[in-house]
């Protein structure tokens, strides 16, 4: 039960942008500039960076819905759902590039405080091939998903349980992005 006056039935970060939807379009454009922008990291990559960083932070919602959209864009096989779980309890020993496990530990250190994070753990990513403009991405989206994983769990948000759900609404978050009407995101 949300702590706050929410509209029912709608989840994660759309009930509290509901109910400001002042700032809903911000949020959305950050989102949508971050996850779905030019970039030379994937859109999977991406979305696994903050699935990553949502698992870290205990965030059901958020850590369900963009793990459906990582494993969307890596082609919605069971396979490739669990990738996803594997990279979010351990993702040092997933079948993924040296460069994202570093970006991913990037991340993690980003979650725990942005102090965490030190030049050794860029050096290992620039070593890995990773580019500064990753290297800051990976860092802004792992404070983004922080914010919304707190924004989420802070008001106590609606978390659906069925799977279904999340693999519908990864599909159109993948075909229609993070801007627009607020019922997409």
């Amino acid at each position: 039960m949300p702590h706050i006056t929410l509209p029912e039935g709608v989840p994660g970060p759309r009930g509290p942008m509901l109910f400001r939807p002042e700032v809903a379009p911000p949020m959305s454009e950050l989102a949508e500039i971050l996850m779905r922008g030019p970039s030379t990291l994937t859109l999977a990559e991406r979305e696994l960076i903050g699935t990553y960083v949502s698992a870290q932070n205990d965030c059901r919602y958020c850590q369900t819905i963009h793990g459906a959209v990582a494993a969307h864009y890596l082609g919605a096989t069971e396979e490739q759902e669990k990738l996803v779980q594997q990279i979010k309890s351990d993702p040092f020993t997933a079948p993924i590039s040296p460069k994202l496990k570093a970006l991913l530990n990037i991340a993690g250190h980003v979650q725990q405080g942005g102090k965490q994070v030190t030049a050794e753990d860029i050096a290992e990513a620039r070593r890995q091939g990773a580019t500064d403009l990753e290297i800051h991405d990976t860092v802004l989206i792992a404070a983004k998903f922080c914010m919304m994983n707190r924004y989420v769990d802070g008001l106590a948000t609606w978390t659906p349980d069925d799977p279904d759900f999340y693999r519908e609404r990864a599909a159109g978050l993948a075909q229609h992005g993070y801007t627009g009407s607020v019922s997409r995101s």
